[in-house]
């Protein structure tokens, strides 16, 4: 009964986040032009099949050292032979499905970040490297014992790197993987005068914006409180603390973001990105906190990456994903301290070790990762494509077909 209750518990977390991966869709058509809006739609679909076939064969095998390669009675754990052992009734082929939507969210962060001017099927070509290879590989450090990465941790920090539902393991890895494609691609065309000013590119629908901003915040409690992956280890503490950055992440997104809706709504997944890391260990005031600053921290670096920086990250994806995700890791290693309330079995040591630990890898499979694919394939579209648009250019429709023919 028990087993058959965890089952269905992560089973029901799979398909939460699982679901995010339209927020993830809907927030990048709402922010990108409308010549772009269709392939927003196609490459988190096309991502997410890639992705499975590549930790399905690959990934999870580098990550947890477990394969699929054998029987379905041994797999469900109706027969239980010599060689891998799985648990009764299918539990590690739901849990295959959950971690499997955390390795997808990758290339679904990395696609907002690249809009409106990437290549398909490098894009996709790299969707493969990444999740087959190196995002696997700190997964694997963090949460599968992997090189013995969480021992030497606690032996240099004095406890191990803690990441609950993956602030660093998923999105912190996401945003820095990002920022090596999107400095890579170089700025959209026409987003920058020749004297560097910046030129406005408004969202275009803020109505999908707010849509994929709302579903990826309910997905997020799938995220976060089914990372439990057990009935028995399921805390309420999750859930309160995730409530409570996400309205902090609103609140100062309001304040430093200047009533922009664009900012509010991303203010909201800053501070569940934020969170995340210690979301199972700190009180609820410190998770505000950590939301507080994750919604200021996002606005002020979108607004540095475009007018001072000039990376044209179109959704903020490092921002967002990048800074705030290793803000949470950080954060986690302060706010989980017994002094503050917090639960304890952290320390700021572990957390900023392993937080940077994360971030190189990132940085350096992201540029390695796009660099080469740049140089043998090439990763940006012809200028008259990224013209015309993605939607025309590679998938012959637009978003509005019937307006676009009457025009």
């Amino acid at each position: 009964m028990t087993i058959g209750m965890d089952v269905f518990f992560v089973l029901m977390g799979a398909a939460m986040v699982l679901a995010m991966h339209a927020g993830f869709a809907f927030l990048e058509v709402g922010t990108v032009r409308r010549k772009n809006q269709v392939n927003a739609l196609v490459k988190i679909i096309t991502d997410f099949a890639v992705s499975t076939v590549a930790y399905f064969f690959i990934g999870y095998f580098v990550a947890y050292g477990v394969n699929f390669f054998s029987s379905a009675a041994v797999l469900t754990g109706a027969v239980q032979e010599g060689g891998p052992q799985f648990a009764q009734n299918g539990y590690d082929l739901v849990k295959f499905f959950f971690l499997l939507t955390f390795a997808a969210a990758i290339p679904a962060i990395i696609s907002g970040g690249i809009a409106e001017r990437a290549k398909f099927w490098p894009q996709l070509g790299a969707t493969a490297v990444l999740v087959g290879f190196v995002y696997p590989l700190f997964e694997g450090m963090t949460w599968g014992g992997a090189f013995a990465f969480q021992d030497w941790v606690e032996s240099v920090a004095g406890a191990p790197f803690h990441d609950f539902a993956g602030s660093i393991v998923v999105h912190a890895m996401g945003g820095w993987l990002a920022l090596g494609a999107v400095v890579l691609l170089g700025a959209r065309q026409g987003r920058y005068k020749k004297d560097g000013h910046l030129v406005a590119i408004p969202p275009s629908n803020i109505p999908f914006l707010a849509l994929g901003s709302w579903i990826l915040v309910v997905g997020w409690f799938g995220f976060n409180v089914m990372s439990a992956q057990s009935v028995e280890g399921v805390s309420g503490l999750v859930a309160m603390n995730s409530v409570m950055a996400l309205a902090g992440g609103i609140l100062s997104a309001i304040v430093a973001g200047r009533n922009d809706p664009g900012f509010i709504h991303n203010g909201a997944l800053a501070g569940l990105v934020a969170v995340c890391a210690g979301s199972d260990v700190m009180h609820p005031i410190g998770a505000l906190f950590v939301g507080v600053v994750a919604g200021a921290l996002f606005v002020w670096g979108f607004n540095q990456c475009q007018n001072k920086w000039r990376i044209d990250d179109v959704l903020g994806v490092w921002p967002l994903h990048g800074m705030c995700g290793l803000w949470g890791g950080v954060a986690a290693g302060v706010f989980g301290l017994e002094a503050l309330g917090g639960l304890g079995g952290v320390t700021f040591a572990a957390q900023l070790l392993g937080s940077a630990v994360g971030v190189a890898i990132a940085v350096v499979g992201g540029f390695a990762v796009y660099g080469a694919f740049k140089a043998v394939v090439g990763i940006r579209l012809h200028p008259e494509d990224e013209y015309r648009g993605a939607d025309l250019s590679l998938h012959h429709i637009t978003a509005y077909p019937e307006e676009d023919t009457h025009a």
